[in-house]
């Protein structure tokens, strides 16, 4: 298939074109879900289509198609150098273009220990359905619901710059909920760790027939817990937790659209301006992020970008300071970068390519530091495990988060579970009230594989991951998880 490309790009040359792309995406999905018991979805679903991007005179030109064969290829080409043409009558200042990046002839596939479509949905379902008869066999527990989505990525890619790409991932992504009800309040668990690149062998580590009896009685618990009295606390996080609060107020932030302003859909741009990066201090001394989207495992470790670039490794935050972004080909060059670090990806076929969160996590602190020091070190405090509700404004400064479990810490020690909690603070703030991370050996990760942007809509995949850290003074509020 990768000869269909052919048409597209020599009709792009034809037209005058400074970059055109061929980029054919093939799927194999595979959704199972169980609730209280019952079946209530098995889909399987195959998508297959191909886009061109024709760029002209600095305006961009797209459009999809599914015609496999050359004349359906032509057809669309023309239409997106017909789009192209169209939208250079109204410049654009600057112009767009692309930064310059080698070529590559590639073909890699991703880690899958355990097709996940070699076997039967029957098979798969009947490991949901016993997880959640498991769940709804505790007492206090009113629903149990499974969900399990395995998708099979294709790329193909083609450009003018001579790439020639055949990319394949493969994805699970479980999501597993119990609720419970004590004395009319119901209180929710989830399965923690989220997605991976993998095929089932996630799943079965993930273990759901073998973990759905303590998730149920983890839910009971909330359900009976106290409710938190409000004010303010220390608080020692857990890297699931973690990996929501920097999804939302260091991930998105720091994606370069919003901070140009050309993204301000799912909560809008960015507080952050490009004179920032070398200057911003983002938190204390002890916080530092970076990015590898080569992470094994990682949801967003898709060898090459949607713009034909290299995934690489790169650092966001070091010691509290601002000092890189996620960028693509185009918009690396509006602040003076030469390059792009491949941070550009499309959820489907028929969706442009736009700037998207990486595989971004939180660097570990010294080596023997543990978890139990942090809370030792903690007089009247709030331990927070898993991910819950979260809120943030149209700027990324301000922001509300939940959890999934919440234990108060009395005297250094965790003495009883809480129910209700919710934090704010502002993000420079909360950053910079961090003033511990605990050491390598408790460094864990998590695949997050809804992260909505775009207009239209697209839900996009990458993982986070951290130690568990501690933060001074923060602000705590009672509200419905």
């Amino acid at each position: 298939m990768m000869d269909l490309s052919a048409p597209a790009l020599d009709l792009a040359r034809a037209a005058g074109a400074s970059f055109a792309d061929w980029r054919l995406v093939e799927q194999r999905v595979r959704t199972l879900g169980v609730d209280r018991g019952a079946v209530k979805a098995v889909d399987d679903d195959e998508p297959v289509g191909y886009a061109v991007r024709v760029l002209i005179d600095g305006a961009w030109g797209f459009a999809s198609g599914t015609r496999l064969d050359r004349d359906g290829v032509a057809a669309t080409a023309r239409a997106a150098i017909d789009t192209a043409r169209a939208s250079a009558k109204v410049p654009k200042t600057p112009p767009a273009r692309m930064a310059d990046v080698s070529p590559a002839v590639e073909t890699l596939v991703g880690p899958c220990a355990e097709d996940p479509f070699a076997m039967t949905a029957g098979e798969q379902a009947a490991e949901l359905l016993d997880a959640s008869r498991r769940m709804m066999d505790v007492d206090g527990v009113s629903r149990a619901t499974a969900w399990v989505t395995f998708t099979r990525l294709r790329r193909l890619i083609a450009n003018t710059d001579g790439s020639r790409l055949d990319l394949t991932n493969t994805f699970a992504e479980p999501w597993i909920t119990c609720t419970a009800v004590v004395d009319g309040d119901a209180q929710s668990i989830r399965n923690q760790g989220g997605g991976r690149q993998a095929g089932y062998e996630w799943l079965r580590q993930v273990d759901p027939v073998g973990s759905a009896a303590g998730w149920a009685s983890a839910a009971v618990e909330r359900a009976r817990a106290d409710e938190v009295e409000p004010g303010t606390y220390d608080l020692v996080l857990d890297p699931m937790h973690l990996s929501l609060t920097m999804h939302e107020s260091v991930g998105h932030p720091t994606e370069l659209d919003r901070i140009l302003g050309w993204e301000a859909n799912f909560a809008g741009t960015s507080f952050i301006r490009p004179e920032d990066v070398g200057a911003l201090r983002y938190g204390s001394e002890h916080v530092s992020f970076s990015v590898d989207n080569r992470l094994e495992g990682g949801l967003g470790s898709w060898f090459f970008d949607d713009d034909g670039v290299r995934m690489t490794a790169f650092p966001v935050i070091e010691e509290g300071r601002l000092v890189g972004l996620s960028a693509t080909r185009e918009t690396a060059p509006l602040i003076g970068l030469t390059a792009s670090n491949g941070c550009c990806r499309a959820a489907s076929f028929d969706r442009f390519p736009i700037n998207r969160i990486p595989n971004l996590y939180m660097e570990p602190g010294p080596e023997h530091v543990t978890p139990d020091d942090l809370i030792g070190g903690v007089e009247r405090g709030i331990y927070i495990a898993g991910q819950g509700s979260f809120s943030i404004d149209q700027q990324r400064r301000n922001f509300q988060f939940g959890g999934n479990q919440f234990w108060l810490i009395e005297h250094g020690a965790i003495t009883r579970p809480l129910k209700k909690v919710t934090y704010q603070a502002m993000t420079t703030d909360f950053w910079g009230a961090c003033d511990g991370v605990a050491g390598p050996a408790h460094w864990a990760s998590h695949g997050t594989p809804n992260c909505g942007k775009g207009e239209p809509s697209q839900r996009m995949r990458m993982t986070h991951g951290a130690s568990h850290a501690r933060f001074r003074g923060i602000t705590i509020g009672d509200g419905s998880q």
